[in-house]
């Protein structure tokens, strides 16, 4: 899964930027409301992270305007600011979620969860797939209930392919979702990530549709492990 933070203050971005990469997400980052608005712009983001009071151009003129050119990115928006006008105010812009400082960055990666379970579908901070169970709130992968180590690109990929079971996604999709900005795109890591993911879940849930993508599905009765 792929983030975008927006925030002028140097320290909080990087604290943020830090918490997400260590939760296991991909992130990219922007210290003005113009860098910010290309970057949400022209990349998938599965989330952004968005400052109100940034330079250049304020975060509400940024949201409104991706929303305007029809981006449904989820977005948590920072800020300084604790009325409640100004709450309403970020809602009317686009704001899927709201979150004043000072925090606990708990709250921003439990607020962040909660945003892309609910644009991929899900209730539940657990997703299930036959036998293989994978915890966003703690990050664990377990299989009938044992628990197996992925790297954290292995674990960017099959969360993403989890929160979007049952759809065929292609290698150019999950490399644009699971990769940060500066990956070079033209390698063949997606594939042997999933390589490896198959090997140790050692069960038939991560499927090649040939010529179009992969599949996250659970496995038939009697099958795999």
């Amino acid at each position: 899964m792929r983030l975008l933070v927006v925030e002028d203050d140097i320290d909080l971005n990087r604290q943020l930027v830090a918490a997400l990469e260590e939760a296991g997400y991909a992130v990219d980052k922007a210290f003005d409301g113009e860098e910010g608005h290309f970057l949400g712009d022209t990349e998938p983001y599965d989330a952004i992270v968005l400052d109100i009071g940034l330079p250049k151009k304020d975060g509400l003129s940024v949201l409104e305007e991706w929303r305007r050119a029809g981006r449904k990115t989820p977005v948590l928006l920072l800020t300084a600011r604790g009325g409640w006008s100004d709450k309403v105010h970020g809602f009317d812009a686009g704001a899927d979620d709201y979150v004043a400082k000072p925090f606990h960055m708990e709250e921003v990666l439990a607020r962040l969860r909660a945003l892309m379970r609910r644009a991929a579908g899900h209730a539940s901070s657990e997703l299930v797939c036959g036998p293989v169970r994978l915890d966003t709130r703690s990050s664990r992968v377990t299989i009938d209930g044992n628990p197996i180590r992925l790297t954290s690109h292995e674990y960017r990929l099959l969360s993403y392919m989890m929160h979007h079971q049952g759809r065929i996604v292609s290698r150019t999709e999950l490399v644009e979702h699971i990769y940060d900005q500066d990956f070079d795109r033209d390698s063949n890591t997606v594939e042997v990530f999933v390589g490896r993911l198959r090997k140790k879940l050692g069960v038939d849930v991560l499927q090649t549709v040939r010529g179009l993508g992969y599949l996250v599905a659970a496995p038939p009765p009697g099958s795999g492990r």
